[in-house]
């Protein structure tokens, strides 16, 4: 009698062996996917970034370029929007309730803005106790001037202070701005 055990173990383990190989070659390649997502294939800037809508009025269509449906027409200057792709001379965008689309990257401004998420009251500076100067609504747009890691400063409406960067849209939680 033959022993037929032997081959079959030995061709189990080689059947391991390449299987881990191949698992741990796609979990490389898919961690050096998404390190070279970090930055933008067309600008080399951050992804996502923030910028904010330079015209009055933009259309936002389904795909990068002009042949593609008209999804959203956003009508309001100086909205901040997430920039999460590029493609040629287009971006697509997210507004703060996640909707968006592809826009033409010349109605974008580098210009940083932020959406007020809840009424809060804005400081002489960046503490709580600080006199107030202002009281801002939600859903105000206002310019992002300086952030430290937990406020930013903020200009809307001839008034100038500092607000918790957590009532505000259009910044990142750990961004630090000078």
């Amino acid at each position: 009698m033959q022993n037929t055990g032997r081959p079959i173990i030995e061709y189990l383990r080689i059947s391991c062996l390449v299987l881990l190989c191949a698992c741990g070659s796609v979990s490389f390649a898919r961690a050096t996917e998404s390190d070279v997502a970090t930055t933008g294939p067309v600008t080399n800037l951050p992804m996502p970034r923030y910028v904010s809508m330079k015209a009055s009025e933009a259309n936002v269509r389904r795909g990068p370029s002009l042949t593609h449906r008209i999804d959203w027409v956003f009508k309001r200057r100086d909205m901040p929007l997430r920039i999460v792709a590029e493609h040629g001379h287009w971006r697509r965008v997210e507004d703060r309730d996640g909707q968006g689309g592809w826009i033409h990257y010349s109605l974008l401004s580098g210009v940083r803005t932020v959406i007020v998420e809840e009424t809060l009251t804005i400081h002489s500076r960046p503490n709580a106790e600080a006199p107030v100067n202002a009281r801002l609504e939600a859903g105000v747009i206002a310019r992002l001037g300086k952030c430290n890691p937990d406020w930013c400063q903020l200009r809307s409406g001839g008034f100038r202070g500092w607000s918790p960067k957590t009532s505000l849209w259009g910044v990142r939680p750990d961004e630090l701005r000078d």
